[in-house]
């Protein structure tokens, strides 16, 4: 199996199974409900890990909750932890009704502090880091490589925040002082504060797998700065970490980039409440992973149209069409998702397509609900009717049909209809 790896710009083989492969996924922030750009490295993480799994991989997936940010602290003033709390319990209710399960791990950075501010103090003592008014500050000029992943000249980096502490514009914080109206910190050598949010994550993913592990996965946004300076700050420590980087292309509506600033995002929660989570996740599912995707209404429709197409092949008899080898040769080569929907759309054999959509939590699409006695009554009654050619007492049965919630098709086999719930 191979994944295209962000560092490389080339696709890389993984180890043979079993591996192991472990994957770290960077998760929220938590200071709102989810969109729905944050389901996709989450449901990206989770179906690599199914099949991994299923190929015989010993594959482990973290995915983490970033509960102290500088977003956390402008969105609630005084009361951060509390909205971190609520906000995280929001998220998990949210992903969880994806109906993927949930990932191996869920570190939260509030829990890695000790380690944190251990792994500050080490890139201190090296030389790689220095304190400035209380708060600490990696320097970039200390690491010739910087810019490795990103692609990018130092000199052409927007910095990512103004402070006259800094040595270098482009310097980032690892540890940063508390300031009014921050209602939490910790203490460290430096003095009261809290860490800065690339620091969190090198320390997460190396608390769950050591010093080095196969991928790291996240959107593109976070090519720079975060994985820039996540990856800085590790090798600076002597770490390898990570082998792979994974990072997906961004859910956009027409062409615009989905997010929380711009007032355009859709929340986890209620496209599951408007469309249903298979109509998300087959969204999702459609678009090749590091690419951008199109969210919006005429994508979602498209979304429920396949899973229509689907739910036929399970109401029709089955024929033993379909090829496993071919699934395999798609997700395997870079995890195609689009061509592997492609595949299953040529299957007739129900229990092969119902054994793929479970690797993509869709299992839920095979089951086909039976028409209470009414309305087989009804479609009787029709059938009937149009037998003798009373075509007006047969419409005004499909209305009836229609309006119990229920579609009445004609087909060739007995009983000559098959009667579908409208979705």
């Amino acid at each position: 199996m191979r994944l295209y790896d962000t560092l490389s710009r080339r696709l890389e083989e993984l180890p043979s199974p079993p591996g192991p492969i472990r994957m770290y996924f960077c998760g929220p922030t938590v200071y709102q409900r989810a969109h729905i750009g944050n389901a996709r490295p989450f449901a990206l993480g989770m179906w690599l890990r199914t099949w991994l799994r299923h190929r015989g991989y010993d594959a482990t997936l973290v995915h983490n909750i970033t509960d102290i940010n500088d977003k956390i602290y402008d969105a609630a003033p005084g009361a951060s932890a509390e909205l971190a709390e609520r906000a995280t319990r929001w998220y998990l209710e949210d992903t969880g009704d994806l109906g993927l399960g949930m990932p191996d791990v869920l570190p939260k950075a509030t829990e890695a502090i000790p380690s944190i501010v251990a792994s500050i103090e080490k890139l201190v003592d090296s030389g790689h880091a220095y304190e400035a008014g209380g708060d600490v500050y990696f320097s970039v000029a200390t690491d010739a490589g910087y810019g490795r992943l990103s692609r990018q000249k130092v000199e052409h980096m927007e910095p990512e925040e103004v402070s006259p502490l800094k040595r270098a514009p482009q310097d980032f914080a690892l540890w940063k002082a508390t300031k009014p109206g921050e209602d939490t910190s910790w203490g460290s050598p430096w003095g009261k504060g809290r860490p800065g949010w690339h620091i969190e994550c090198s320390v997460m993913a190396e608390e769950a797998f050591g010093p080095v592990f196969e991928i790291h996965g996240g959107g593109l946004d976070l090519v720079f700065p975060h994985h820039e300076n996540e990856l800085a700050q590790s090798l600076a420590l002597g770490h390898e970490f990570a082998r792979i980087w994974m990072h997906n292309g961004m859910l956009t509506r027409a062409g615009e980039k989905m997010s929380k600033s711009l007032g355009n995002d859709m929340t986890i929660r209620g496209v599951i409440d408007d469309w249903g989570r298979e109509v998300g996740l087959t969204l999702l599912l459609s678009g090749q992973w590091r690419k951008p995707l199109d969210f919006n209404r005429d994508t979602l429709e498209q979304s429920a149209a396949q899973l229509e197409t689907f739910r036929n092949v399970f109401r029709s008899p089955s024929e033993p069409v379909g090829d496993w080898a071919e699934l395999e040769a798609a997700l395997d080569d870079d995890f195609n998702t689009p061509q592997a929907l492609a595949v299953m759309h040529g299957w007739r054999d129900h229990e092969l397509l119902r054994r793929a959509l479970g690797i993509f939590g869709l299992e839920s699409i095979a089951h086909v609900e039976e028409a209470p006695a009414e309305v087989v009554d009804l479609a009787e009654r029709r059938r009937e009717a149009r037998e003798a050619k009373d075509f007006s007492a047969a419409d005004r049965l499909r209305d009836e049909i229609g309006a119990a919630g229920w579609e009445v098709r004609d087909v060739a086999e007995p009983p000559g209809y098959r009667l579908v719930r409208r979705s």
